[in-house]
């Protein structure tokens, strides 16, 4: 069963099964002409200067399957887009990285692709809000922006001679305070129009990082101009306050109240079902889950139960037949 690693009885078991196959069918039935498995023909009706891409050999004459996944086509390329693969940026990628160096002028992130990224210094929104050059100050100072085990946002630029670089040029990128890092096999994550998502009802915010790093923190508000430039004329040798040197009010003002904090990890333990099931990670599932579990009550280290994960497994069988029947 997909390698689910659940304690399950016997009748959980059974259950799982039946929605596994059933969410199979249903699958099968819309991609029936686009999946293949290794050694499947590829059609392509004979057509002249087709372009043999990843994925896809040339075999007396015919196109072949060399993986098991889905046909993808650009003009004259075919390509098999591979199930359960690594995360290969693209341009655009909106990813989350933890901060593993400062090196000079750069941050370096794990964002968990095969090397670290790179974040410069001038690709970064500095905390004043002004667009300038960078100054010897300003780099004296990155430790002041962010440090080691710092979770950044960022959108992958492109690469370069030196590897994969990102860019933080807007508000909506930046350090992210005050919630959870998850970590999801990146197949899960299908790169969509919107990764940011304000879940208002619950008080949260919620990133789908297109690399499997998912984030899921309290919203905040953004900061106020005025605030920034007051800061910014007072002394321009401190571009962030310490965390060491906050005082009891600023720490009161940093406090997540409880019930914030719950929805965090309600939202959270979706994330973690999901995965563990192996379903795709979306804003409508994640809300349905916690929805779900609100409803009957749970308690939220009881998200976590195979009953319950049986149940969502159920739960998505009855969504997507639902969504069948509409199309």
């Amino acid at each position: 069963m997909r390698g689910i690693q659940l304690p399950l009885s016997q009748t959980q078991k059974v259950r799982l099964q039946k929605a596994l196959e059933k969410l199979e069918s249903i699958s099968s039935k819309v991609n029936s002409a686009a999946s293949v498995i290794i050694a499947d023909s590829i059609p392509v009706n004979h057509e002249d200067g087709v372009l043999k891409g990843h994925g896809t050999i040339d075999l007396n004459g015919e196109v072949v399957a060399t993986i098991c996944g889905v046909v993808e086509r650009v003009n004259k390329l075919v390509y098999v887009r591979a199930l359960r693969s690594r995360y290969k940026p693209e341009v655009g990628d909106i990813v989350i990285g933890r901060v593993v160096e400062v090196a000079q002028k750069r941050w370096r992130l794990d964002i968990n692709f095969n090397q670290d990224a790179v974040l410069m210094l001038s690709s970064m929104n500095m905390p004043d809000g002004v667009q300038r050059r960078r100054t010897a100050l300003d780099e004296l100072n990155m430790r002041c922006i962010f440090e080691e085990n710092d979770v950044v946002c960022a959108e992958v630029r492109g690469f370069q001679h030196d590897g994969l670089h990102l860019q933080a040029r807007s508000r909506k990128y930046g350090k992210l305070n005050r919630g959870q890092l998850l970590k999801v096999p990146p197949y899960l994550v299908k790169r969509q129009k919107q990764h940011f998502h304000h879940l208002e009802e619950f008080g949260i915010d919620l990133i789908l990082g297109c690399n499997g790093f998912i984030w899921v923190g309290e919203h905040i508000e953004a900061k106020d101009d005025m605030v920034e430039d007051q800061v910014s004329q007072s002394d321009p040798q401190v571009l962030l306050p310490n965390k060491n040197c906050l005082s009891l009010e600023e720490q009161e003002k940093n406090y997540t109240i409880l019930e914030t904090r719950k929805y965090i990890c309600r939202a959270a333990n979706a994330v973690r079902v999901l995965s563990m099931l192996g379903f795709n990670i979306t804003l409508e599932i994640i809300k349905g889950i916690i929805d779900l579990s609100i409803s009957m009550n749970l308690d939220i280290h009881e998200m976590l139960g195979s009953d319950f994960c049986v149940l969502v497994a159920e739960k998505e069988v009855e969504r997507r037949s639902s969504n069948k029947k509409k199309r």
